[in-house]
Parts: C-alpha cells; sequence; structure tokens
C-alpha cells in the first residue's frame, strides 16, 4: 500500500527482456532495502527481487508490461519512486494500490501566469467512469486532486514543487502515463453493481445504498 507522495526519483539502468516478463534495474537513493519489499514505480508496485548497491532490480510481469507504462521504459528513463507504507507513517496523499487502472496521455498544460499548471489528460472509457470531481487520481504514482471531468478525460493542477520533485516535469502533451483511480470508487462501484438503475448512479441510489446520509423531512 502507497499513499502516493513520492520519496525519490530513480532511473532506469537495464531493461531485460525475458520470455513473459522484463527484469527491470533501478538506480535509486533508497538504502537497507529489503529482498520482497514492494516499491511503486511510476505507480506500478514491484517486488524487490535483488538489492544492487546502487538500487534495485525487480521483474515485471507480462501483464503489467502490457497495461502500464512499463513495458516501454529504455535504459535512462527517469521513474518516480515510493516506497510501501509502514503502519506509523503519515498519509500524505490518498490510499494507492500501486495497481494501474489504465494509461492516459497528457492533452496540454496550460499555464495562466502563476507558478501553479493546469493539466489536462486523456483518460479511457474504462477508466474514466471511476474519476470524479474533487475526488483522488495517482498518475505515475503521484497522488492528485481532479478538479474537472469530462467526456474524453480530467484536469488537476500541479504546483511548482510537485513538478520540480517528480517526474511529471518531464512530461509533454503526448506523453503516456499510469493511472489509478481512488480505490474507493472501485468499491462503490462493485457494490452497485446490478442496482443501478439504467439512469446510472443517482443521490437517491447512492442514499438508498446507505453511501450517503439523507436529509430530514
Amino acid at each position: 500500500m502507497f499513499t502516493g507522495i513520492i520519496t525519490a526519483i530513480g532511473e532506469v539502468a537495464r531493461v531485460e527482456p525475458k520470455a513473459q516478463e522484463a527484469l527491470l534495474e533501478i538506480v535509486c537513493p533508497y538504502q537497507a532495502l529489503v529482498l520482497g519489499e514492494s516499491i511503486a514505480v511510476d505507480g506500478v508496485c514491484l517486488t524487490v527481487v535483488a538489492a544492487t548497491g546502487r538500487g534495485f532490480t525487480a521483474t515485471a510481469s507480462a501483464e503489467t508490461l502490457a497495461r502500464t507504462t512499463l513495458g516501454a521504459k529504455k535504459s535512462g528513463d527517469r521513474v518516480n519512486l515510493e516506497r510501501a507504507l509502514r503502519v506509523d507513517d503519515r498519509l500524505g496523499g490518498h490510499i494507492v494500490a500501486g495497481h494501474v487502472d489504465g494509461v492516459g496521455r497528457v492533452r496540454a498544460r496550460i499555464t495562466s501566469g502563476g507558478e501553479a499548471e493546469r493539466w489536462q489528460f486523456d483518460a479511457p472509457a474504462s477508466v474514466l467512469k471511476f474519476i470524479a470531481e474533487k475526488g483522488s487520481i495517482a498518475i505515475d504514482g503521484v497522488s492528485l486532486t481532479v478538479n474537472v471531468v469530462d467526456s474524453e478525460g480530467f484536469e488537476v493542477t500541479l504546483v511548482p514543487f510537485t513538478l520540480g520533485h517528480t517526474t511529471l516535469g518531464d512530461k509533454r502533451a503526448g506523453a503516456a502515463i499510469n493511472l489509478e483511480v481512488d480505490v474507493l470508487a472501485r468499491y462503490v462501484a462493485r457494490a452497485l453493481e446490478g442496482v443501478a438503475p439504467r439512469g446510472g448512479v443517482t443521490a437517491d441510489l447512492l442514499a438508498r445504498a446507505g453511501f450517503v446520509g439523507t436529509k430530514a423531512p
């Protein structure tokens, strides 16, 4: 489990393709890495299979390579890193599982005179249905708040600190990014399967299902 607060930027040192998977070697500043521990690499939960002295190696399965941006990584690429959440850690972002739901793309970076930037992303329909205004989203492992949702994607605001301390600052229009929706959205959708009318999820339906309160008459 992760929080979406990036703690280091790593660099891909080597990608070694295998029969149905790939071995990734990541150079990073993490110390005292433990075999078997989980590290989120651009938002993808990977298991440390070896500590190299300058970082770690991890195996990405065929499923992971096909459903995330890790399949396109090459030597020299920078990646966002986060070690797994400890019980006594601060939850500074939101609950992130490291299970990527799909790959989206940067639509536009918009500056308006201030230091912060508005970023627009396109998202697959299978992912977009779980994204809500003022909800949380993990983009390449970075916890962000959704400001606007439209028919093709969504918009967030990125402050200078985030741009400077994650790889998002490297991205340009058209760049592919990993998306993970808020885990709560998945469970709400699952709980409402077979219950929602043709009109979709409504405030009344959520109230009857116990997810929101109802006003007293």
